[in-house]
């Protein structure tokens, strides 16, 4: 299974003193040498951590295949454009939200993504869509010729932190999953099933499937058992665990667990 290190979380902590020290440039020889086989990072439009000229110099120098998350706004996929990753993956954003909260709205904004996708195939740029595990998203990814889905497992980790880690006595609770044991493994059996259905569904079709958000050392072993899923975009819980291990550690510690 191929691991995309998210390095976005380098930046925010740049960005928290406003000075250019961590560089997540800096982060791209460490991540080659512990065996990640992408670096992705998300440009946001409203910048709040990785930066236009962060996008450029990762792009421009990085030896692994650089996928860039990003919004179908306009003005992003110019720049998507010029800069050429090698995948551009298509995310919602809120501007309010503290990270991604789900998938595209495939539905909704058919026609626009569909000429996003176009664009960006123009340029040569892999395309790859941040959906829901849902039969519907997945058919219409097939609809859009992409060629990669990314399914959302937000939803199955956000279950899982609140049935085993201490999250619920945190100020980080989360109130609608405040439910008995019993209800919330039902909900993350369901989560395992939506995201299984979903995945042979797209590999069926001939969608190559990845999926990433919240996912961490402890709750990987569940979604490494899913045989279609071939790629996960990891950045948080490896940039967390780098604090007290060191990067190279941290992601050599995460690809002996998807190997097994």
């Amino acid at each position: 299974m191929l691991l995309g290190v998210n390095i976005d979380h380098i930046a925010v902590l740049r960005e928290a003193r406003k000075i250019n020290d961590p560089n997540p440039l800096d982060a791209l020889s460490i991540c080659k040498l512990s065996g990640a086989d992408q670096i992705t990072i998300h440009l946001r439009e409203d910048r709040r951590h990785i930066h236009d000229n962060d996008a450029k110099a990762i792009i421009e120098q990085s030896n692994l295949p650089v996928n860039l998350e990003c919004s179908i706004n306009e003005d992003i996929i110019d720049i998507v454009c010029k800069l050429k990753p090698f995948r551009a993956t298509l995310v919602p954003e809120n501007r309010d939200e503290v990270t991604t909260e789900g998938g595209l709205d495939l539905e909704k904004n058919f026609d626009r993504i569909n000429e996003t996708i176009e664009k960006l195939k123009k340029h040569e740029i892999e395309v790859s869509l941040f959906i829901d595990p849902t039969t519907k998203s997945v058919e219409l990814s097939n609809m859009l010729e992409a060629d990669f889905i990314e399914l959302h497992t937000g939803t199955f980790a956000n279950v899982y932190a609140m049935l085993y880690s201490n999250l619920s006595n945190t100020h980080h609770t989360i109130k609608e999953l405040e439910l008995s044991k019993e209800e919330l493994k039902n909900k993350l059996d369901k989560s395992l099933e939506n995201l299984k259905n979903a995945s042979n569904f797209a590999s069926n079709l001939g969608l190559k499937v990845a999926a990433g958000h919240g996912l961490n050392y402890q709750n990987i072993d569940l979604i490494c058992q899913i045989p279609e899923i071939i790629e996960l975009n990891i950045g948080q819980s490896i940039i967390a665990r780098s604090v007290f291990t060191g990067l190279s550690k941290a992601i050599t510690d995460m690809k002996e667990l998807i190997s097994k």
